[in-house]
């Protein structure tokens, strides 16, 4: 129980610290005791009919003790207003203000590392533990420790308000959080770990919920889901399974209406981001057979909007299918990117369906020399299968879908419109805002 209200309420409690003491270190500190005095006396005493607002309440207690009893706080201190001693203190619920949309920019401001945004997002909104972000990213428990107290000292030194950013500023601080919660997800999603994808998918919920007219962020939960559905197949007896080898009846048919119906709404609210656009191109993989001329020209928007190497390599993916390999080979050798993988295993793939074996296996041992997972060198170390013969015929590039950039389900034609400034910093935070095994598998 302790557990589920912890998940529930962590976010909301944390931010409503900050916003009550102005002091991040402070504010942690405080939730993290008033859940520990909850799961004693709860235990002993049941759970109060509104459990957030008498953690928030204890919280504030706790943080009053701590500014008591550190002088450097004496000015803060003389701002707050707590009840005498022994006087009952209650709370209701509706008395609470959700801060959490606060919280979220605050963690990822701009004066703030990439690094130190991701992991802040995901110890104050998502409540996860130094060691917990430590793991899911690779780093020692150590390292993650002072990536935090670095960021909480920036926060500070900077005088980083908590507050939601003036309108003029709004739309580059909302791109910042959208884009942090996207490399969350890519992290949990390229690498096999489901539970990080899943936070990464939760806490954008929570961002669609507290901004319900953004149409970004309800396309970018669209994105998410309609990938995420597929998580049940992507992974065959520990190795990747291909996009047009998956089992579809794996697929997780009521996040796809989900995600088909975010993205309705975003493109009605006049969407016109990357993110919207990906999300279309995920939608169009749902549908059985899949419209790649409609693939191929939502990734030529695409690349309009990013100028990014990787959606050009997505790209060609979906042009070996409209064009054959050869057409998509000479847009793979033309892209600067030797040091990442799927560029490797993309091009060891065309040149395994043009017969060019020697190629396609030296293709291939470089990608598996900068695989990171095991389902992914298992799958780059498999016998290589015979060429396709005969070829694949060419899918009819012309056609009402190429024209219209439609599936039977959703339109990506007028309403999705250029801001390739915007789209550009994005990707320039992480070539992984694209990745090809999202095409791909």
């Amino acid at each position: 129980m302790l557990e589920e209200i912890f998940r529930d309420q962590w976010a909301r409690v944390f931010a409503a610290l900050v916003s009550y003491t102005g002091d991040v270190d402070v504010a942690e500190e405080a939730a993290q005791e008033a859940f520990a005095v909850a799961a004693e006396r709860w235990a002993r005493d049941g759970v109060p009919d509104n459990p957030g607002a008498w953690l928030v309440v204890t919280g504030r207690h706790r943080a009053i003790d701590r500014l008591r009893r550190d002088r450097t706080h004496a000015d803060k201190l003389r701002l707050l207003d707590r009840p005498e001693p022994g006087e009952e203190v209650t709370m209701d619920e509706s008395a609470l203000p959700d801060e959490r949309l606060e919280l979220f920019f605050l963690c990822c401001h701009p004066a703030l590392a990439d690094e130190a945004q991701v992991a802040l997002t995901l110890r104050a909104l998502g409540g996860l533990s130094t060691p917990e972000i430590a793991r899911a990213f690779l780093v020692s428990e150590e390292t993650m420790k002072r990536r935090l107290t670095r960021a909480r000292d920036k926060i500070r030194a900077a005088g980083i308000p908590f507050g939601i950013p003036r309108e003029h500023l709004l739309p580059a601080r909302l791109e910042a959080v959208l884009s942090v919660l996207y490399l969350i997800f890519n992290q949990g999603y390229g690498d096999g770990r489901a539970d990080l994808a899943a936070e990464a998918v939760r806490l954008t919920r929570i961002l669609v919920e507290l901004a319900p007219g953004e149409p970004e962020a309800a396309g970018l939960l669209a994105l998410m889901l309609l990938h995420d559905s597929r998580r049940a197949a992507r992974v065959r007896d520990g190795e990747i399974v291909l996009l047009h080898e998956q089992d579809r009846g794996l697929w997780d048919t009521g996040r796809i209406e989900e995600g088909q119906a975010l993205l309705d709404r975003a493109l009605a609210l006049g969407a016109r981001g990357a993110y919207v656009v990906q999300a279309a191109i995920a939608a169009l993989q749902t549908e059985e057979p899949i419209d790649w001329p409609a693939v191929a020209a939502l990734y030529d928007r695409l690349r309009e909007l990013t100028g990014s190497a990787v959606v050009e390599l997505n790209r060609a993916v979906a042009v070996a299918e409209v064009e054959g390999p050869r057409a998509a080979l000479a847009i793979v050798d033309g892209l600067g990117l030797d040091g990442y993988r799927y560029f490797h295993s993309t091009r060891a793939e065309l040149l395994r369906r043009l017969d060019d074996t020697a190629g396609a296996r030296a293709a291939y041992r470089r990608a598996l020399d900068l695989a990171t997972t095991e389902a992914e060198r298992r799958f780059l170390t498999r016998p290589l299968p015979p060429p396709c013969s005969p070829p694949r015929p060419p899918v009819t590039k012309r056609g009402p879908a190429s024209r219209d950039l439609r599936s039977k389900h959703h339109r990506t034609d007028a309403r999705v419109t250029a801001c390739a400034s915007m789209m550009r910093r994005t990707c320039a935070r992480s070539e992984t805002v694209y990745p090809l095994h999202i095409q791909a598998n």
